[in-house]
């Protein structure tokens, strides 16, 4: 279907332009063309199918100004995806994160989550996420997609739209009555069945692999279609799990060939060491990098999510139309985790190493004894609340003039549903660790441990760490906006918008530091501890099969352990979380605005369509932030320094900027079904959260080499991008189509992720220290800090800061900083703007029917590229573009009366996550990723129909690793999930 546009003369339009202010009388409009201010009528459009869902979508992309993709519901309350995230990566240019085995964040063309903006009913939403506590990306995990009536993804920027998103705007829809005249009502139930739940420890799996969903929709009209009524709601349960294997604190590194550093690997065979071979030992400027751990872990995941919708709207005469409508939704996440762990101490080493540089371990082996096999477990739960009050009137008091208002309150709050927090790790360990091998020379890393004996060294409670995290948005938003139709082919929009955003993040850490062993192993009954063996719970990764594996371990019952702990140490309030915050950052961002945009059309040879806008926006930052105050540095093990915190303070900044942001779009009717597109606009994406907070925080743990921590800059400016776009549509069937798009995006401003060395709170450390260096002298290697530790409780029991073990009850002996030694240094993460960037892309898309055969099929490839990427051969802080990944997406469907079923395949190319991993300024990319998903249904009559539906059909595994193939971060492993159920319509 297709709507034209009415065109004039460019005379005309001069005319009509100059006299605009004075002209009373308008000629009369034809029923097919769109109202003033009133968007492209494809929302019209009855959607009865999955081919009417793909027609409209096909419209909604044809008849828009700019680049503008979207997908429509193929009828009231059913979405063609389970999750809306996962509906978009069908789209071309749109990749998704995945969490808990399910999309959850967006990148779009190559820009992060963090840069595009989510919008529900046109309204700016807050953020609320504890996996990124200090992100502006939104969840989508949280909306279940029941009460969507439609997705539109703006690529191209508009005047109208509030500002934040650089790679899109998503604006979510839902139903409304007023729209669909009369009674439309149904309501639905699913049967889940997660397979990822069925291979998991018994200590993690939940009771049930089977779990179910209702979704109910009303929709009514009365009075004449003058008031209507829609109430939708859901309920969903999943349990799920996943088995993950981990350097999960990062590599340590990169270092030279020739350097000889603390973690650096020997020459090789010495008098000291006569086991340590090395094997193809990086040498002179190659880089190389060594694990700080290994680690297997087991989650179990159960989560509940609510969703409800009501909206009423009123329209007491023709001209006005009111809308009050309030949105909830409840994500409810408990999680369990059981893990086995082995640290590396960078002591007497072999090794076997790739070629070239960066240089990997293939093998990584080191020789110790009666150290520590971990094995640790996690007993926590989150919830996540959305709330949203809006009220919005359309007036039109003539035919060429249309007035808005909308005005909306909503809320974005996380936190602990759990009374251990909202995260935690309990420790325990068998002291009986012998030479310790990591073969890294598979997809799985294979860890050999020697010597274990937990029959005559059983486990005893470690080191544990109970979080508390809090995050909190909230957004209040007034918007007024106007068209004003010039003549017959001429608008004329404005509005003043006004917004403030608050976002509070905060944390509080309960850690005992006591990982060499906090109590001892007759205070536990052996019946808290549940032999298993690993290796069934990786089967799909290539090298779990290794007979050089170990595979045994214990897990065990959170509870019952932290229990027994509290006991046996008489500190019950260590094994608890902290009924209060240590760091409280609080930011307010206010914005006022207000848009120009001139929309028109050229009765030129080939028809133009243009539409000029301009946006002023002026943005007023305040942050303050509530940080602990560090007091001492204590040495408490080989190599981990805890930080000893004290009263916390408030500090509070300021930073203020504005923008003028100028956009325009074309299109040119090449032939009737032909379009050409050229758009330019500028947008800016905000800075994080974390980025313009105030006050200084320390991470609570430092090492040999010091300690780290991050500061904020709410004096920070956005970024800010210059966007091309050029784009040809050919239209050649009433479902088919195809186009190619090419973009480019010139980014100023960004705010690269940097460390400086500072020296916050004037903080002393052992390390380089009288005591130490006087132990060095003696016989201890620098990197020896066993050495050191016992020469020091051996020689100067009674030195001030040293308490040697068994002493006041300090297992394991500590030694305090004095002020006579070196003050400790931090690498502190800030954030300036001082980045650019570009990068340019192409997209291709084909939607196919075939005639009347029910057959059809959707495709998209996206290219996209940008020159700065991270350098696997540098050393140091790097900016590059996260996020960047070529994908592609092929969809084939068939539908007649009875059956409609839709086979999805969507791929994602590798990309770089993070410039950052757990041990410093090292990438982490996420290798290709590959889905295959299907759905079907069956229409047992007009009212009651079935639905089969099954998602990642291959069991896929996901793997990221740092700076080559062979340095892993982490390989998961978690399985189909697949569901069956009914929907019956009133």
């Amino acid at each position: 279907m297709q709507y034209p546009k009415t065109r004039h003369t460019l005379m005309s339009l001069a005319v009509a332009s100059a006299c605009a202010a004075a002209t009373q009388g308008y000629a009369q409009e034809t029923p097919r063309v769109a109202a003033a201010g009133e968007d492209q009528p494809v929302q019209s459009i009855v959607v009865t199918g999955l081919r009417q869902s793909l027609a409209s979508s096909m419209n909604l992309k044809r008849n828009s100004d700019g680049v503008v993709d979207g997908i429509v519901a193929e009828d009231i309350g059913k979405f063609p995806d389970t999750n809306l995230a996962e509906s978009l990566q069908r789209i071309s240019g749109v990749s998704i994160d995945r969490s808990i085995g399910e999309g959850s964040k967006i990148t779009v063309r190559g820009v992060g989550p963090d840069f595009n903006l989510v919008l529900l009913n046109g309204r700016q939403m807050p953020t609320s996420n504890l996996g990124d506590l200090n992100g502006r990306a939104f969840d989508f995990a949280n909306l279940a997609s029941e009460a969507i009536s439609q997705l539109q993804v703006y690529k191209t920027s508009r005047a109208e739209n509030a500002t934040g998103g650089i790679g899109a705007t998503i604006n979510v829809m839902t139903a409304k009555p007023l729209d669909r005249p009369g009674l439309h009502a149904s309501i639905g139930a699913k049967g889940v069945y997660d397979t990822s739940n069925d291979t998991l420890p018994k200590d993690v799996q939940a009771s049930k692999s089977l779990t179910p969903e209702v979704s109910g929709i009303y929709s009514n009209t009365f009075a004449n279609n003058t008031f209507g009524i829609a109430l939708t709601g859901s309920y969903q349960e999943r349990n799920l799990g996943y088995n993950n294997a981990a350097v999960s604190n990062g590599w340590k590194g990169p270092f030279r060939g020739d350097e000889n550093n603390w973690g650096t690997i020997p020459q090789g065979p010495s008098a000291d060491c006569p086991q340590c071979t090395i094997t193809n030992r990086p040498t002179g400027s190659q880089l190389y990098s060594v694990p700080q751990n290994l680690n297997y872990n087991f989650n179990g995941v159960k989560r509940q999510r609510t969703n409800a919708q009501l909206t009423l709207q009123y329209k007491p005469v023709d001209t006005l139309v009111t809308t009050l409508d309030y949105t909830y939704s409840e994500n409810k996440i408990q999680t369990k985790r059981n893990d086995i762990s082995a640290w590396f101490n960078f002591g007497p080493s072999s090794s076997a190493w790739t070629q070239g540089s960066p240089s990997s371990p293939l093998m990584y082996k080191e020789f110790v004894s009666n150290s520590d096999i971990a094995m640790g477990a996690a007993d926590f739960a989150t919830k996540t609340q959305n709330k949203s009050l809006g009220f919005n009137a359309v007036w039109k008091p003539t035919n060429t003039l249309r007035l808005e208002l909308d005005a909306h309150h909503s809320t974005a709050e996380s936190g602990a549903d759990s009374p251990f927090g909202s995260s935690n790790t309990l420790g325990t360990a068998s002291f009986s660790r012998g030479n310790t091998t990591a073969d890294f020379s598979h997809d799985f890393p294979v860890l050999s441990i020697d010597g274990a004996d937990f029959v005559g060294k059983p486990q005893q409670v470690t080191g544990s760490v109970f979080t508390n995290s809090y995050m909190r948005g909230e957004v209040e938003q007034f918007q007024t906006k106007g068209a004003w139709k010039v003549l017959e082919a001429s608008e004329l929009k404005f509005g003043l918008n006004y917004t403030k955003v608050d976002n509070r993040s905060a944390f509080s850490n309960n850690q005992r530091d006591t990982w060499g062993g906090a109590t001892k192993p007759s205070d536990y009954p052996s019946s808290l501890w549940h032999q298993d063996t690993l290796r069934q719970y990786f089967d799909k990764i290539d090298g779990s099969n290794s007979s050089a594996l170990f595979n045994q371990f214990y897990t065990f019952n959170f509870n019952q352990v932290r229990q027994a702990a509290a006991a046996a140490s008489g500190l019950p309030n260590m094994y608890l979380p902290k009924n209060y915050f240590d760091n409280d950052a609080r930011t307010e961002e206010k914005s006022k605005a207000l848009y120009l945009q001139f929309n028109t059309d050229w009765d030129t040879v080939l028809p133009i369509h243009t539409a000029f806008g301009v946006r002023y926006e002026k943005t007023d930052v305040v942050s303050t932030a509530l940080v602990p105050a560090a007091t001492k540095i204590t040495w408490v093990s080989q190599n981990e320094f805890p930080i000893t915190f004290g009263d916390p303070t408030f500090t509070t900044l300021t930073g203020r900027y504005h923008n003028l942001l100028p956009s325009f779009d074309s299109d040119v009717d090449l032939t009737p079904n032909q379009k050409l597109r050229f758009s330019y606009g500028e947008t800016i994406g905000r800075p994080r959260w974390d980025q313009i907070q105030g006050g200084t925080t320390l991470n609570s743990l430092v090492r040999t080499d010091g300690g780290t921590g991050s500061q904020g800059n709410p004096a920070l400016k956005p970024v800010k991008s210059k966007n091309f776009d050029l784009s040809y549509e050919w239209y050649y069937g009433e479902q088919n189509f195809v186009s190619l798009g090419l973009f480019k995006k010139n980014l100023e401003n960004y705010a690269g992720q940097s460390r400086i060395i500072a020296t916050p709170f004037n903080l002393h450390t052992p390390v380089g220290g009288a005591l130490w260096n006087e132990a060095i002298a003696k016989s201890c290697a620098n990197t020896d800090t066993t050495c050191i530790r016992n020469y020091i409780f051996t020689n100067h029991p009674t030195a001030p800061g040293v308490t040697p073990p068994g002493v006041n009850g300090d297992v394991n002996g500590s030694i305090v900083g004095q002020p006579s030694d070196p003050v400790a240094q931090f690498q502190i993460t800030s954030f300036s703007n001082q980045k650019k960037a570009s990068l340019n892309g192409a997209e291709i898309n084909l939607q196919h029917m075939f005639g009347n055969s029910g057959f059809g099929i959707s495709t998209n490839y996206t290219y996209v590229h940008s020159g700065l990427r991270y350098d696997n051969n540098a050393v140091g802080e790097q900016f590059a573009l996260v996020g960047l990944s070529n994908s592609y997406n092929v969809v084939g469907i068939f539908e007649n009366k009875k059956w409609t079923g839709r086979l999805a395949y969507n791929w994602r190319g590798e990309f770089l996550s993070s410039t950052f991993d757990g041990a410093g300024p090292n990438p982490q990319y996420v290798e290709p990723y590959g889905q295959l998903d299907l759905s079907i249904s069956y229409n047992y009559n007009d009212k009651l129909s079935f639905q089969f539906e099954g998602i990642n059909l291959t069991d896929e595994i996901q793997r990221v690793h740092s700076r080559t193939k062979q340095q892993l971060e982490s390989v998961t492993q978690a399985g189909p999930r697949y569901m069956i159920g009914a929907r019956y319509k009133f």
